[in-house]
């Protein structure tokens, strides 16, 4: 009876020191988690696209729960109206951010843009690019394989099937900027969306000089100077053969549109200008 009893009290004590081990153990190991990473799980849209510059809405979360401000932080997904609510539960002020949207800066459609070979490849911009420069004398321009369409999580960018050009769906775009890395001629880019979505900017890429852009594509920026000087806000700049409007100068004015002699500068969602009658 002595030797049960003992045995009973031997593994109740091992259990006790056992006990008091794993206890000490959690409370020298115990890793805290802010509730409040779970609270901004579940106001972010869940898109995990990583256009906020974090592996997933998990991470961003608890990035925002660290962060001292909220100034360098913003979801392109759930754009101001989520970060409000973020700022609600951390009890920070965030800053306004300009609302952006993806552009694609080629127009060499069939008709500007004439090919002169086939590409008989694999159907991937990436791979294309890095074999030759195009099936049109354009090395610059779209190659219309829709690298861009199937990195999208939201179906937001498609490839007309006239132009052979990408669209973007204004409704769908969340400027996550995946269409942005994916296209290898750096055709796609983020700005500002614009009040009533109207926007101004060149529409090329091509960098040669005049004639030869001329000669490759008939919609192609070739360096006149015109839109610059026309423009009143020193919004326009000329560099490597090749325009460009700064969003954040240009003032929508569209001064510079009627000045390109090859309309390479595109003005979108504007109200179509009324022509002036003269009286006779």
């Amino acid at each position: 009876m002595n030797i049960i009893l003992l045995a009973i009290l031997s593994l109740g004590g091992i259990g006790a020191i056992g006990a008091l081990i794993l206890y000490f153990a959690s409370k020298k190991f115990y890793v805290y988690e802010d509730q409040r990473i779970a609270q901004i799980q579940e106001i972010l849209p869940a898109a995990n696209c990583g256009a906020c510059g974090f592996p997933g809405c998990s991470g961003f979360a608890s990035a925002l729960a660290k962060a001292d401000t909220l100034d360098n932080f913003y979801c392109p997904v759930g754009g101001s109206a989520t970060m409000d609510l973020v700022a609600d539960i951390l009890r920070q002020s965030v800053q306004n951010t300009v609302q952006q949207i993806a552009v694609v800066k080629c127009n060499g459609n069939c008709s500007n843009r004439a090919k002169t070979n086939y590409y008989d490849g694999a159907s991937s911009c990436a791979i294309a690019s890095n074999l030759y420069g195009g099936d049109t004398d354009c090395s610059f321009g779209c190659l219309g394989y829709g690298d861009c369409v199937k990195v999208c999580p939201f179906d937001a960018i498609h490839i007309n099937d006239a132009t052979q050009l990408p669209e973007v769906n204004e409704d769908k775009c969340t400027a996550c900027g995946k269409c942005v890395k994916a296209c290898p001629k750096s055709l796609i880019e983020l700005r500002k969306k614009g009040p009533k979505s109207r926007r101004i900017y060149v529409s090329c890429m091509n960098k040669d000089k005049p004639a030869v852009a001329m000669k490759s594509c008939k919609v192609s920026c070739i360096a006149c100077k015109k839109c610059m000087k026309a423009c009143p806000f020193e919004a326009i700049t000329i560099e490597n053969n090749l325009a460009y409007i700064d969003d954040n100068k240009c003032r929508l004015c569209r001064k510079c549109v009627p000045e390109c002699p090859n309309s390479t500068i595109i003005e979108l969602n504007f109200p179509i200008k009324k022509e002036k009658v003269e009286n006779v």
